[in-house]
């Protein structure tokens, strides 16, 4: 079976330009495993040549395997910290910042970030870029209409004033939408942009293996400016953020030394 995996880790590479064997190969093989007999496959060979032929399957394989598990202000302590972090140290000292929320999912992330920063910075602009490595979740995210489970972390005072309710759906208004930019982006294999204020990363590294988020969180120092921030996930620790050249200035946030 384990022959099975790296044959069809190979050929979702060639075909589908995804690099499986960065994620724990544990964790993983369960998830495609799970996602396989859900599609009502036995055979890995099968699985890869339904998936070629089918978009529908394809989507869905993606979706399951990429994680795209989101919703606005997720952690909402976290982000309230966060709030005041960009206030303090990054709007004292910049009229316009540039913000990645990397691996956006639907789009929650960058959505909530624009948010705060209208609220905070008196509806001036910021340049935000939203990225994500599956195309049909993009596109959900360009939609921007959720459900209410994914807006229950917003104040009564946010919906009124940035979602409009249709048929029990809550959708961004244009004043929100129009301030992101989304992007399709590999974290492993694409270039990264540089000279970021705010890097947003939350609930993806954590899949990867050890090798693989040094890499990453590496390029993520690299992308930020001096005294620029890099958000993690609440179950993630950047253990050797020294070695890299971070500060650790909470239990989620990460500043680039000046």
């Amino acid at each position: 079976m384990e022959q099975d995996f790296v044959s069809f880790e190979k050929w979702i590479y060639k075909s589908l330009a995804i690099d499986l064997s960065a994620y724990k190969a544990k964790q993983l093989h369960r998830r495609i495993l799970s996602i396989m007999n859900r599609s009502g496959y036995k055979d890995l060979k099968k699985y890869s040549e339904a998936i070629s032929k089918d978009d529908s399957l394809r989507n869905q394989f993606l979706d399951y395997i990429t994680i795209n598990v989101s919703e606005f202000f997720r952690n909402k302590p976290m982000f309230d910290d966060l709030e005041v972090r960009i206030n303090n140290n990054l709007l004292n000292n910049h009229s316009k910042l540039k913000i990645w929320s990397a691996a956006c999912s639907i789009g929650a992330e960058p959505y909530s970030l624009a948010i705060i920063l209208d609220r905070i910075s008196n509806g001036n602009y910021h340049s935000i870029l939203a990225t994500d490595i599956d195309n049909s979740i993009l596109e959900r995210a360009k939609l921007g209409i959720y459900k209410a489970n994914e807006i229950r972390n917003v104040s009564n005072k946010d919906l009124k004033a940035y979602f409009d309710e249709r048929n029990g759906e809550f959708r961004i208004n244009q004043n929100i939408k129009k301030r992101i930019t989304f992007k399709k982006h590999d974290l492993i294999l694409d270039e990264y942009e540089e000279d970021f204020h705010l890097i947003t990363c939350r609930n993806v590294v954590i899949y990867f293996n050890n090798d693989i988020k040094k890499k990453l969180y590496e390029r993520f120092y690299n992308s930020l400016l001096p005294g620029g921030l890099l958000f993690v996930g609440a179950t993630e620790t950047i253990f050797n953020y020294r070695e890299l050249g971070f500060e650790k200035i909470s239990t989620f946030l990460y500043q680039k030394k000046e």
